[in-house]
């Protein structure tokens, strides 16, 4: 079981959810046909554990099964469930607007993202960048946690004990370079705590920056980002401020909700 799930005395029932869960998360984009061994690598689950939860999931509309091709691909209901998530949100229906007209009026990236796992997930990205990689970050698609400015952005939030959980999977991930990543990410943290942003630059001629608060759904990062050639300092000066001003507002509207 992955040891961020690790919760002693849990039934066995609510374990093959988890399990469940874990398999779901199996699928990405470009592995959208999944076979049970494919499955059970990506999990760390054995085989008979995938072939019984798959069999599960396809009963449960979650899965789709290609007999022919031995295999499975997720279900339409898991559309439905990301688009009712998506238009539940308060915190979306708040920031969407806010992060479009930043977006546009600066020709930059704007994203909202949430934790899952060792992960970033987005939940809406809005895309002015010239280059076609770029542009095509969309809703749902996920980045590493250690790598990335929304994900240094959260990990400064969070307490000490979640960290001890995620170190050991990030060490794993990114074997000798993990002691600079380590590094970047305590930088990361102290930039949070005096400045209130952090940046990163983890693909080539990329600056992002991003900021994290709390919410009724969580923890959420917002993150600018854009293209250049040119050193990072300008581009940080520039941007933060837009950065933490939206920030600002969204936080501002979200006060004004009612309380549940």
């Amino acid at each position: 079981m992955n040891p961020l799930e690790e919760h002693p005395g849990r039934s066995a029932a609510n374990r093959s959810l988890l399990r469940g869960a874990d398999i779901l998360r199996a699928f990405r984009p470009g592995s959208d046909l999944l076979g049970n061994s494919e499955i059970a690598e990506r999990t760390g689950l054995s085989n008979s554990t995938v072939s019984r939860l798959t069999q599960t999931l396809v009963a449960a509309g979650l899965l789709q099964q290609d007999r022919a091709r031995r295999a499975y691909r997720l279900a339409p209901l898991v559309l439905s469930l990301g688009h009712a998530m998506r238009s539940g949100s308060q915190v979306l229906a708040i920031a969407a607007p806010r992060m479009r007209a930043l977006a546009e009026r600066e020709r930059i990236n704007v994203g909202l993202a949430y934790p899952d796992r060792d992960e970033m997930v987005y939940l809406e990205s809005i895309r002015y960048n010239r280059r076609v990689a770029l542009r095509n970050v969309v809703s749902g698609q996920r980045v590493p946690m250690e790598l990335t400015s929304l994900g240094r952005a959260y990990l400064a939030t969070v307490p000490d004990e979640r960290y001890a959980l995620l170190e050991p999977i990030f060490r794993k991930r990114n074997g000798r370079h993990w002691p600079e990543i380590r590094r970047a990410i305590e930088t990361s943290t102290d930039h949070m705590k005096s400045k209130g942003y952090c940046w990163a630059s983890w693909q080539p001629e990329v600056l992002a920056l991003a900021t994290a608060f709390p919410s009724s759904e969580g923890i959420c990062v917002i993150n600018v980002s854009m293209s250049t050639q040119e050193q990072p300092e300008r581009w940080i000066r520039t941007l933060a401020p837009h950065l933490l001003r939206l920030k600002e507002d969204i936080c501002l509207e979200l006060s004004k909700l009612p309380e549940p």
